[in-house]
Formats: C-alpha cells, structure tokens, sequence
C-alpha cells in the first residue's frame, strides 16, 4: 500500500496527484489531501484524517510519497518507510515560498528520501525503491539541546 500526503495548507497541491494519477502504479493508493479536491478513481482520497488513523496507514504503508512539511518526511522516516517527496512550489502556487524544496534537497543529499520534481519519473522513482535503502533516521533533538544550553550558560 502506498500512503499519500499533502498535509493541511490551504493552497492546493494537484501537481503531486496529478503525477501519481499518471503513474503506472497499481498497488492500493490512501491518500491524505487536506484542502486540495481531487477526483481519482486510482486513489482513495480523504481530506483530514485522524492522527490515529493516520498512524495506522504509516504502519500499513510499504511507500509514503508526501510534500515536504517536516512533520511529513519525519513520521514515516522514524518508522523505516522508504519516502518519496516532492515539494511544494510557489511558482504553482502551491506554498507561500520554496522552503520546502530547500527542504527536500537536505534530505535527499543526505540519503532519507527521493526527490521527485518536474526533471524526473514518479514511475522511474518507483523502480528505485526495491534498491533504495534509505538512511536510518536518528533524531539530533538531544545534541541541539546540549548546544543550546551551552549557549544559555554563556550568557549568565
């Protein structure tokens, strides 16, 4: 099963369901769609769904292809899924700004997800995956925190 989503922004993000709606995939499709309407009959699409049912499809899901909020890549990152992301742009009017496209290549330089953009195949991305083995996600909140109060202590 795959697991789609597109998070809560209020601007729409057809370009991501678009590619997928002319993928070749033919596994189950759930997809999370927040306020972009869209009619598919390869996916099934929710608007807003539950944290807990949310939880539940991230631990059905073999691929997550997502946009690039950070609660999005991080989730199924912490749970070993392979990730596919693609960002939203301010150009489609997607997103108020490109931030995260500066996200998406952090990641994708750093081996957590693939990117997939206007330059390449969701199809071709798919073929990847069985080879894909992305690195294991190891959260930096302990060693941000030390620095942090490092920091705090200078300043007393």
């Amino acid at each position: 099963m795959i697991l789609v989503t597109l998070g809560t922004q209020k601007e729409p993000f057809t370009r991501l369901l678009d590619y997928i709606e002319k993928s070749q995939i033919k596994d189950k499709i759930i997809v999370q769609a927040g306020h972009t309407k869209y009619k598919s009959k390869k996916m099934q699409i929710f608007d807003f769904i539950s944290y807990e049912e949310m939880q539940k499809y991230l631990a059905q899901a073999d691929v997550v292809i997502t946009h690039s909020g950070t609660g999005s890549v991080l989730m199924p990152l912490k749970m070993g899924k392979k990730v596919i992301v693609c960002s939203r742009l301010q150009k489609y009017g997607e997103h108020v700004d490109d931030h995260q496209k500066q996200l998406t290549e952090i990641f994708r330089d750093e081996g957590y997800v693939l990117e997939l953009t206007e330059d390449n195949s969701l199809d071709d991305l798919m073929k990847k995956l069985p080879k894909f083995k992305p690195k294991k996600y190891q959260s930096n909140t302990a060693n941000f925190i030390a620095k942090l109060k490092m920091e705090i202590d200078k300043e007393k």
